[in-house]
């Protein structure tokens, strides 16, 4: 499947916004935008044009797009699933955008970045309802049970990541187990807000309802 493989700091540089797509690095003052907070190019620092109309909509769909790692008819697909319920459109697909596995293991500490998520996912390390599943795109529901294997449990890898994630805040709609940190309940549907992202949906909806 293609994918970005281009320095993602840029990506962060040309939406003038933190997207995490490193992680932890993005909480340190060796962030991207904390150094240079213009656009990427020889003339990024010198050109700042005020985006108006199809502009903002464009960039708020690109926004979310590089926060969640899709291209673009992932991402359309899952507009048009949004589309599809009857509900408020917009906040359907950041739900659906959250309630991929993938996210769902990064948003749960289990991995350092997305990225690391769907790479996570896709190796097998996941388990959902007891059953392994390596497809990052999958859709969880209330009352889902995540937890990594136990094969993966006992790697070096995983224990430096469960070290580095002490004091990771999980969303209220994800609850951990006590007595296993590698393991978790999706308590509740998401809301679709995250106030860290600020992707303002309804952008989204009116670019692809032009």
């Amino acid at each position: 499947m293609a994918r970005y493989r281009g320095p993602v700091c840029r990506l962060c540089r040309r939406e003038g916004a933190k997207l995490f797509l490193k992680g932890q690095r993005c909480l340190t003052p060796k962030c991207a935008i904390d150094k240079r907070n213009f656009a990427p190019g020889a003339h990024g620092k010198a050109r700042r044009s005020r985006v108006q109309g199809y502009g903002l909509q464009l960039r708020e769909k690109q926004k979310a797009k590089r926060v969640y790692g899709l291209l673009e008819k992932q991402f359309r697909s899952t507009f048009r699933r949004a589309e599809r319920q009857r509900t408020v459109t917009g906040a359907t697909l950041l739900q659906l955008l959250e309630r991929r596995l993938d996210n769902v293991v990064y948003r749960l500490g289990f991995a350092p970045s997305r990225a690391a998520a769907r790479l996570f996912v896709g190796h097998g390390h996941v388990e959902v309802n007891g059953r392994r599943v390596n497809v990052p795109s999958a859709t969880l529901n209330a009352g889902d049970v995540v937890r990594v294997a136990d094969r993966t449990r006992k790697k070096d890898f995983f224990k430096q990541v469960m070290e580095e994630a002490e004091g990771h805040v999980v969303p209220d709609w994800l609850m951990r187990e006590p007595e296993d940190p590698a393991t978790a309940k999706v308590a509740t549907l998401p809301t679709g807000e995250d106030p860290q992202l600020r992707i303002r949906d309804q952008l989204i909806v009116e670019l692809y309802s032009r």
